[in-house]
């Protein structure tokens, strides 16, 4: 009964928070040479300079692309803007957004659930060009000392889910946890990452868009490699499984107590 109960507040929380003022996230360019990366910032209630304060990034899906620094609010911002999970979780977070035909990750889709894995990888050396825009504002805010270095996440849905999991290899240094959504990625990466990596992976079962053997095959290499990984498989779920992740009542306190020691 009690796990229904918080499952109940956790799409309560979900639910009161539909229809939010986007507007509490500042419109920001972050600009790298002749590069622009849009992203939507919210900054915690009654924020002090001083102060240094988790940062999440979210990194959107394939949907929202474009240049008009809104549609990359459409899922998961109404999450971290409701009043109560501010207070409790003061932090900084980040939506930025992809350029139209642009993308997170270096590795592909496995769409066929029979597929073998020597298709999946792209591989590249170097991070996609809005990937290295997202790394090189992070390391700004590092640089510049005004965010909890060690309190650094990541997280996203579909292309963002890709994306997460490219950006844990890329920079195994700057992360402390992870919630990927519906994505995947090369488990041939896993080997890089941060080995006291706290990973959440989300993914539906009946997900015709982005199969959940894309998940499954990361899981498996994390559990190799040893990695802290959570998983969450929602049966009958297709590709909206971000709706259930939010909705995990665990998920914040979860990630919030993630720390790079």
């Amino acid at each position: 009964m009690k796990k229904f109960q918080l499952l109940f507040l956790g799409l309560a929380i979900l639910l009161a928070s539909r229809g939010q003022d986007h507007s509490l996230y500042e419109k920001q360019l972050f600009i790298l040479g002749a590069d622009t990366l849009p992203c939507r910032i919210l900054t915690p209630q009654n924020y002090h300079p001083e102060k240094k304060y988790p940062v999440i990034v979210f990194l959107h899906g394939s949907g929202e692309r474009g240049s008009d620094n809104e549609l990359q609010l459409k899922w998961g911002a109404d999450l971290f803007i409701d009043s109560a999970i501010r207070s409790r979780f003061p932090a900084i977070v980040i939506f930025p957004q992809l350029a139209t035909n642009s993308t997170w990750a270096r590795t592909s889709n496995i769409k066929d659930p029979n597929d073998s894995l020597g298709r999946l990888g792209v591989r590249d050396k170097a991070p996609t060009a809005s990937m290295r825009l997202v790394l090189s504002f992070l390391d700004t805010l590092v640089h510049n000392n005004t965010i909890d270095k060690n309190r650094i996440y990541i997280g996203g849905l579909s292309l963002g889910g890709f994306g997460t999991f490219d950006a844990l290899q890329l920079r195994p240094d700057l992360f402390a946890a992870a919630f990927p959504i519906c994505g995947g990625g090369d488990p041939a990466f896993v080997k890089s990452y941060r080995k006291k990596l706290s990973v959440w992976v989300f993914h539906g079962d009946a997900d015709l868009t982005v199969p959940v053997i894309n998940s499954r095959v990361m899981v498996e290499a994390m559990k190799k490699a040893r990695i802290n990984v959570k998983y969450n498989e929602y049966a009958g779920v297709g590709h909206d499984s971000w709706t259930r992740a939010f909705a995990e009542p665990d998920l914040l306190p979860w990630l919030f107590a993630q720390k790079i020691k």
